[in-house]
């Protein structure tokens, strides 16, 4: 059974670090440029709606 204890933590480890890494991602900013695009993207169906 002492065998299970090694893997179980390894995949506390890989858990932990992929949290973590999603979590930097999840509070990255929204790029400017991306912001500007979809702008211009609700202007476009604004003018199309009419």
């Amino acid at each position: 059974m002492a065998q299970h204890k090694p893997k179980h933590n390894l995949d506390e480890q890989i858990e932990l670090n992929l949290k973590k890494v999603y979590q930097k991602t999840l509070d990255e900013e929204v790029p400017d440029r991306f912001l500007e695009l979809l702008e211009q993207l609700k202007e476009q169906d604004a003018r199309n709606d009419r």
